[in-house]
C-alpha cells in the first residue's frame, strides 16, 4: 500500500512546490505593478529553490520522474534496489564507496588490512593441528642439502680457475661457502676427477690441493672417504679415461708421502673383498711406488716438472731434439703434440729461435723448407702467436753477429728463409723490413762479368 500511495505523494509534493513558486512570481510580479513597498524577502525565494531542489534529486534516485519533464511518466524503481546501494546519499559523494571499500557487509575490506586482523583457525581445516595450540611459532630457514651431482656443478669452476690462477687460498674460501658436513669427502673425488681430464702439471696442482686443503678445509678422514668414492667408481672412469687406474695410484702415494693418508691406507686397506678389479690396480700401483728404494724422496716429482716449473735448459734441449726429430720423419702433427706438451705458450719464441738457428744451419733448401713448412703449420694451428713468431726471429737479428762466426753464408741463407716465409705468407711485414743486412763489403768486382776476385794470401816465413 505505501508503495502504491507514494507517487501520488511525490505529485502533491511536487505541485505544492510549483504552487509555491508560481505564488511567489505572481506576487513580486503584483506587488511590482501595484506599487507595493514591501517586495517578498529573497531569502524565501531560495529556501523554496532549495527545496524544489532536493525533491527533484531524491525523485531521480527513486525512478520517478518529474510530472513536468515531457509529460511522460515510467516505471516507479522499488525502494529496495536504493537500500542496498553503497553510493553516497547527500548529493556531495563521487559515487565512490564509503571508508574506501572497508564498510558494508559482505566485502573483502580495506586493501592491507588482512595483515592486521588476527588469523582465524578453523576446525574444518585440513591443515587444522588440533595438538599445536601455542601461538608463539618461531619459524626457521631451512636449506635443503645438496646432493653430490649439485656439489659437482658447483665445484668444478673453482677447480679449473685454480688451474689458471694457482692460489690454493682462493679455492679454500670459495670451498667453504658451498661445503656442508656431509659432502666434505667429496671435495677430493671432484679435485681428482677433474685433473684426470687434464695434463700432468693440472695434476701435479691438485696434490698440492689436496696438500693444502688438509687441516684447513677437510681432514684426512675426508680425503680418505674421497679416495674410496674414486676407488668405488673407478670402472666408469676408465671409459672416459683408460689409464684412470694408475693415474689414483700415483694420487694415492702422492696423498701418503705429503702425510694427508697413512699408509696403512694402500699397504693393508679395509674391505680388499668388496674392491673392484680396477681399484685393486691402482692399490698396487700405490704400494709399489712407496716401496721403491728412495720411493718416498721420488714422490714430489711422481707427475714430473710441468710447464714452468722445468728448467730453461731442459726446455731448450726438448725443443731442440723434436725440430731434429721432425727433420728426420717431416711428421708435422708428431711435432705438434711435443710442443704441446712441453706446457711453455709463453717461451715459443725459442722454439722459433731454434728453428731459424737450425735452418742457417743447415745450409740447405730441403731443410728450410722443411722449417717453413712447421712454421706455417704452428701459426696456422695457432700454437704459436704472431707475437712468438716476431719476437723469436728478432732474436735471430740481434745474434747474427756471432752466427756468422760459426756460419760465414748466414746473412746469404738469412735472406733466402725469410723470402719463402714472406711468400708462405705467415711473417709480418715489420718482421720482413727489420732484417739486418751486411755491411758493404767487395766479394765480387762490378766490372769483372760476376766472376769472384782473388784474395792474396800473405806469405809466411
Amino acid at each position: 500500500m505505501d508503495v502504491e500511495n507514494r507517487p501520488n505523494d511525490v505529485e502533491s509534493r511536487d505541485s505544492s512546490v510549483e504552487r509555491e513558486l508560481n505564488g511567489t512570481v505572481s506576487n513580486a510580479s503584483t506587488s511590482s505593478l501595484d506599487g507595493i513597498k514591501k517586495p517578498l524577502p529573497p531569502e524565501g525565494t531560495e529556501r523554496i529553490k532549495k527545496r524544489a531542489k532536493r525533491l527533484s534529486k531524491q525523485n531521480s534516485r527513486e525512478g520517478v520522474p518529474h510530472p513536468h519533464v515531457n509529460g511522460i511518466t515510467s516505471y516507479v524503481v522499488p525502494q529496495r534496489r536504493w537500500k542496498n546501494s553503497r553510493r553516497s546519499r547527500n548529493g556531495y559523494g563521487r559515487g565512490l564507496p564509503k571508508k574506501g571499500g572497508a564498510g558494508g557487509k559482505g566485502v573483502w575490506g580495506l586493501p592491507g588490512s588482512e595483515l592486521l586482523e588476527e588469523t582465524y583457525e578453523d576446525q574444518n581445516d585440513p591443515n587444522y593441528d588440533s595438538e599445536c595450540n601455542d601461538k608463539n611459532i618461531e619459524l626457521k630457514e631451512v636449506i635443503p642439502e645438496m646432493t653430490p651431482e649439485e656439489f659437482f656443478k658447483l665445484a668444478e669452476p673453482i677447480i679449473l680457475e685454480y688451474y689458471e690462477h694457482g692460489h690454493t687460498h682462493e679455492v679454500a674460501v670459495g670451498l667453504d661457502e658451498i661445503l656442508t658436513g656431509n659432502l666434505r669427502p667429496y671435495v677430493t673425488s671432484v679435485a681428482v676427477e677433474i685433473s684426470f681430464d687434464h695434463k700432468d702439471s693440472q695434476r701435479e696442482m691438485t696434490s698440492l690441493l689436496i696438500s693444502d686443503l688438509y687441516g684447513r678445509v677437510i681432514t684426512g678422514r675426508d680425503i680418505e672417504k674421497g679416495f674410496g668414492i674414486l676407488l668405488e667408481n673407478l670402472p666408469d672412469l676408465i671409459l672416459d679415461t683408460p689409464e684412470a687406474a694408475t693415474l689414483l695410484g700415483n694420487f694415492l702415494a702422492r696423498a701418503v708421502a705429503d702425510d694427508c693418508i697413512p699408509p696403512k691406507y694402500v699397504t693393508r686397506p679395509d674391505e680388499v673383498d668388496t674392491l673392484n678389479e680396477h681399484a685393486l690396480v691402482a692399490l698396487k700401483r700405490a704400494d709399489t711406488l712407496l716401496s721403491m728404494k728412495h720411493g718416498w724422496a721420488h714422490l714430489d716429482n711422481v707427475w714430473g716438472m710441468g710447464g714452468p716449473l722445468r728448467p730453461v735448459k731442459f726446455i731448450t734441449k726438448q725443443m731442440t731434439l723434436l725440430l731434429k726429430e721432425y727433420l728426420s720423419s717431416r711428421d708435422v702433427q708428431e711435432a705438434h703434440r711435443c710442443i704441446r706438451a712441453l706446457e711453455v705458450p709463453h717461451f715459443q719464441h725459442e722454439l722459433v729461435y731454434e728453428a731459424v738457428v737450425m735452418a742457417l744451419e743447415s745450409i740447405s733448401q730441403s731443410a728450410e723448407e722443411a722449417i717453413c713448412d712447421l712454421l706455417k703449420s704452428l701459426d696456422e694451428a695457432c700454437i704459436v702467436s704472431p707475437a712468438m713468431m716476431e719476437q723469436g726471429f728478432q732474436r735471430v737479428y740481434d745474434d747474427m753477429a756471432d752466427i756468422v762466426l760459426d756460419v760465414p753464408l748466414a746473412y746469404i741463407v738469412l735472406d733466402r728463409f725469410v723470402e719463402r716465409c714472406s711468400h708462405a705468407g705467415f711473417l709480418a711485414d715489420k718482421v720482413i723490413r727489420n732484417m739486418p743486412s751486411r755491411g758493404r763489403k767487395r766479394f765480387v768486382s762490378e766490372g769483372d762479368g760476376g766472376h769472384i776476385k782473388p784474395q792474396t794470401i800473405p806469405l809466411r816465413d
